[in-house]
Parts: structure tokens; C-alpha cells; sequence
């Protein structure tokens, strides 16, 4: 008997209740094909994917071109280690650094791992480069912040779900209001000692929080103006998600670290990167940070075809455009309806936020009738909905996604 024999929802479901750790918290649906912007569940619904894995499958489900990079590569070579070199990763590794316009590309293999490489090569930095003394560098991050979930990164996160019983937690980091110039400008001016700026383009997990118009160049200028690094978190806004390749696109910034992860692989592998120019970069040697699995063949050559697809199919236009559409439709419906109050977001990166509390079930039970109804979303801080959706969606899709959204809503319209 197979261990991956066909098995029903409710059988999928009570083997993760018995033996998986339980730290998520899932829709009832038990998913088993993907293809463009549908999935299947193990009984053969089919359903709208607007979650796209947390923005990891930017580019649809199984895409051919990244699925067929993948296999090839997996026949030939999987695993070396950074012991040897490969015939893969310095194609990866030019093509990444250019398309982003770097010197240097860091391979890592989440975005967790990104982001803790970011802060290390960020704090080496300043000790080797702006001569801060050792052990006394800070970065400023913003309040409501996600950057994952390891023990560094909890230190500076206030979701006391995130932190509860994981501490001590690590020093080094001073947390402000997000979108607030202010507040950052007095913590440059109060202290010499900051290395460096982490921020998300756009808050995703707090409910897709787009800051003002102009408040990320402002920010670049500040850091400019004191000498510390801009790191840009682009693990779930970067490759196309906005609109534009990257978010901070939209102000014509160019971070001082870049990071990147999810779409970097189409959601077909762990694939994550740490991007820098030189001057940055230099500050790592050999033994300084590694990976047995960053930079392995295979991610290199999913790297390469998750990027080519976004271009050959131009997703960032229509991320554009499509997310410009959904954004007017809605806005169309809210003024019909007491359960929505607003819809905010940037390309095909969108929210609602719905008229209760954070602590109600409003937009689960949102969320399972969607399901019910062929469209899958979660909610994020309570009372807000994300809607995410691959960006390969054509518009006659996405219409037929606004009319399931409208429609459930209103059968929830108080």
C-alpha cells in the first residue's frame, strides 16, 4: 500500500491534527493540483487561488517553464554543497545581480534565512566599514513589522503570538511607526550608532498597509544623509507582486540590501537571495555565512526560469493593470455595503478590511463561504482579508473573482 495513496479531506485533514505540530491554522481544504491561478482539492473542486501561496506563486501554479528547469536540472545534479563550485550558480547569480541591478548576489534558501543573512551582513558593515564600535550597532525596524519568524527576527516583532515563551530575545534593534519620517529621523539624529533601515515596501501580514506616497525615497534620503543602510524586505512585494519588478520601484529606490525571496522560485523551490553592491558585499568572506543547500543547482536553475517568466510574460504590467481594476471594482461595491469599509493595496497585492473588530471571526467565516464559493483567501490581522492572486490572472478571471467576492460579501451585509 502506497503511504501517498488518494485519501478524502476529512483523512488529510486528522493525520496533520495527529502528527503535525500545530502552528498554522488552515481553511478546511485539502488541496492536492495546481495549474495557473486554479487548485484542486482531493475531491476535484476546483477553486481560485488568491493567497498565491503568501505571493511565492507569483507566476501560477506548476508553470511549465519552471517545473521543466527544475526536472532537467534534477536529473543531472542536485546537491554540491559551496565545497565545489557548479556549472549553475554563476549563470544564477549574473542574471539575478543584473535584473536587479547589483554587483552581488548572497543564495539562501527562505526568506527567514534572507533576512538574517541582511542583518549580518548589515552589522559587519558597520563595524568594518562605518567604524561603529563591535557590539554596539542597532538597526531600526517599524512596529507591525513581518520578516519571519526565527529568534533574531521575533526579538524585534510585537505579535505576541509570534513572541510568547521564545525569549530571551536579541538585542541590536529599535522599532518605530511604520510611514512615520519623523520618528525615523529623530532616532538617526539621537544616535550615531545605527547601521542600518529594515522595511517592508508594503506590510503584507499587517493587513497590506501601503505607507504614503513618498515615504520610502524619503526614507532612502535620510539613510543616505546619516550613512546607514536601506534594507528592503522584498520577500513577498519584490518580483512583479506590485505592479512593478520590485515595490520600491514605485519611488525609484535602490536599497542598499535588497531581499528576496518566495517568487524568486515560482513556489516550485526555496529559493532566497540577499542582493548588495560591492561595497556592502565585500564585508563577507569565506566562513563568514553559508548554506548547504543556498545556491544548489537546482535553485539556481529555477532562479533563472521564475525570473525569465516574469519578464516573457510581462506580469509586472499586468499585475498593473488587473490590480488598478479590482481595486475600482470594489471600490464600486463598498459604498453598497455596511460589511466592507475599505480595499487598499498596490498591483495584485490587495486588502479589505471589514467592518468588526480584530478578534472577531468575521473574515474567517468570510473566508469559508469564499471557499464554498471557488475562491480561496485568508484573513490577516482579524478583521482584514488579503487577495493575492497569481499573477498570470486575465481579466475575464479576475472579473469572475470580484463578482464571488461581491456576491459572498453580501450575504454577510448586516
Amino acid at each position: 500500500m502506497s503511504v501517498l495513496e488518494k485519501i478524502t479531506s476529512e483523512d488529510a485533514i486528522a493525520l496533520e491534527n495527529k502528527y503535525g505540530a500545530n502552528n498554522y491554522h488552515p481553511l478546511p481544504v485539502v488541496l492536492n493540483r495546481g495549474e495557473g491561478v486554479f487548485v484542486w482539492d482531493v475531491e476535484g473542486k476546483k477553486y481560485y487561488d488568491f493567497l498565491s501561496a503568501y505571493s511565492a506563486v507569483n507566476q501560477g501554479h506548476c508553470h511549465p517553464k519552471i517545473v521543466g528547469a527544475m526536472m532537467r536540472q534534477a536529473q543531472r545534479l542536485t546537491l554540491t554543497s559551496r565545497a565545489f563550485y557548479n556549472d549553475v550558480l554563476g549563470a544564477y547569480e549574473k542574471y539575478a545581480a543584473e535584473t536587479f541591478g547589483f554587483d552581488k548576489l548572497l543564495p539562501m534558501n527562505t526568506g527567514a534565512e534572507a533576512v538574517e543573512t541582511a542583518l549580518k551582513v548589515c552589522r559587519k558593515w558597520a563595524y568594518e566599514k562605518k567604524g561603529i564600535a563591535e557590539n554596539e550597532a542597532q538597526i531600526i525596524v517599524c512596529e507591525n513589522n513581518f520578516h519571519g519568524r526565527t529568534t533574531t527576527i521575533i526579538s524585534f516583532s510585537n505579535d505576541p503570538v509570534a513572541r510568547e515563551n521564545f525569549g530571551p530575545y536579541t538585542k541590536g534593534f529599535i522599532k518605530i511607526e511604520y510611514n512615520n519620517l519623523k520618528a525615523l529621523e529623530e532616532v538617526l539624529k539621537s544616535t550615531s550608532n545605527i547601521a542600518g533601515f529594515l522595511v517592508e515596501p508594503i506590510q503584507g501580514e499587517a493587513g497590506v498597509y501601503v505607507p504614503t506616497e513618498g515615504y520610502l525615497s524619503a526614507a532612502k534620503a535620510l539613510c543616505e544623509q546619516h550613512n546607514v543602510l536601506f534594507i528592503a524586505d522584498e520577500v513577498q512585494t519584490g518580483i512583479a507582486r506590485t505592479g512593478k519588478m520590485l515595490a520600491v520601484d514605485h519611488e525609484n529606490v535602490i536599497p542598499d540590501i535588497l531581499i528576496l525571496g518566495k517568487a524568486l522560485s515560482g513556489g516550485a523551490y526555496p529559493v532566497s537571495a540577499v542582493l548588495a553592491n560591492d561595497a556592502v558585499m565585500d564585508v563577507i568572506g569565506p566562513g563568514n555565512h553559508g548554506s548547504t543547500f543556498g545556491g544548489n543547482p537546482i535553485a539556481a536553475a529555477v532562479g533563472i526560469a521564475a525570473l525569465e517568466v516574469i519578464k516573457e510574460e510581462n506580469l509586472a504590467e499586468n499585475a498593473q493593470i488587473l490590480g488598478e481594476l479590482f481595486r475600482e471594482a470594489l471600490n464600486k461595491f463598498i459604498p453598497t455595503c455596511d460589511l466592507v469599509t475599505k480595499v487598499r493595496g498596490k498591483g495584485l497585492l490587495n486588502a479589505i478590511l471589514i467592518n468588526d473588530s480584530e478578534d472577531s471571526d468575521s473574515a474567517w467565516n468570510i473566508c469559508l463561504a469564499l471557499k464554498e464559493n471557488g475562491l480561496l483567501a485568508k484573513p490577516t490581522h482579524g478583521n482584514i482579508i488579503r487577495f493575492a492572486p497569481p499573477l498570470v490572472i486575465n481579466k475575464e478571471q479576475l472579473l469572475d473573482c470580484v463578482s464571488i467576492i461581491t456576491e459572498t460579501l453580501k450575504t454577510f451585509d448586516r
